[in-house]
């Protein structure tokens, strides 16, 4: 390796000019990508509205412990306290689970059918407040795909025209346009659609687990009240334990 194949390459690694920072970067590859990149653009910010938006519903607000919170609750049916059972439930942590287990809880002394019934209204009033929304992501990211898409075809189509009617003069600087606003277009789309997809499938999972948690703590706590049915006998639902808390 001699002195002047270094001279050359160091060249080459200084002839892009000088270093542009991040926002620098995709500012000059946005107006590259020239109107391809507003329907991306939307596409990225509606998927992170909703990504924030659900990561904090279902990761947050809607998740709770389902072993420690049935533990809690075994201890007051087995004792055959239902004011105290639903008070439990009621001074837990407000989330999709905790409201089904105590709508079925409030309706013990109406009878088995009834706590069925209850619990299975509760759940398809719950769940759909898991789903809310999660699906867009996999639209989002295919409209994101098919935007960028859009834009490498806007490209190619001006560097044909450039080829076919341009002045020889001006064909490189057009060609160099069209082909850059075509791969800067897809590069974005792409950007946009792999983390909107992933999020998809990433919430969609914890969705799942959610709605599999209430489906599995209401038939346990369902079994609970149907073995221990002797104890609620006469229970009777108390006006402040059976106050809507929701």
């Amino acid at each position: 390796m001699n002195l002047g194949f270094l001279t050359n390459l160091t060249i080459l690694a200084n002839a892009g000019g000088p270093k542009r920072t991040f926002f620098e970067e995709v500012a000059m590859r946005w107006e590259a990508g020239q109107w391809g990149m507003y329907p991306i653009a939307v596409c990225l910010v509606i998927a992170l509205a909703i990504i924030i938006e659900r990561s904090i519903v279902l990761f947050g607000k809607a998740s709770i412990n389902k072993d420690a919170f049935l533990r809690g609750l075994k201890k007051h049916i087995y004792a055959g306290d239902l004011d105290k059972a639903i008070n439990y439930v009621a001074g837990q942590k407000p989330t999709p689970l905790s409201h089904v287990i105590k709508a079925g809880l409030m309706n013990v002394p109406k009878g088995q059918e009834e706590v069925q019934a209850a619990l299975d209204e509760a759940s398809l009033r719950e769940t759909p407040k898991l789903e809310a929304r999660t699906g867009y992501l996999a639209m989002l990211g295919n409209a994101a795909m098919l935007a960028g898409l859009l834009g490498t075809v806007s490209g190619l189509i001006a560097c044909f025209e450039a080829v076919a009617n341009v002045n020889p003069a001006d064909k490189a600087t057009i060609l160099a346009n069209g082909i850059s606003e075509a791969m800067n277009c897809t590069g974005f789309g792409l950007l946009t659609a792999i983390p909107a997809l992933v999020a998809f499938s990433v919430l969609t999972g914890r969705t799942t687990a959610l709605v599999n948690d209430i489906n599995e703590t209401s038939v346990s706590v369902l079994n609970l009240i149907v073995n221990n049915r002797e104890k609620f006998k006469n229970a009777t639902v108390a006006v402040s334990a059976g106050r809507d808390d929701d």
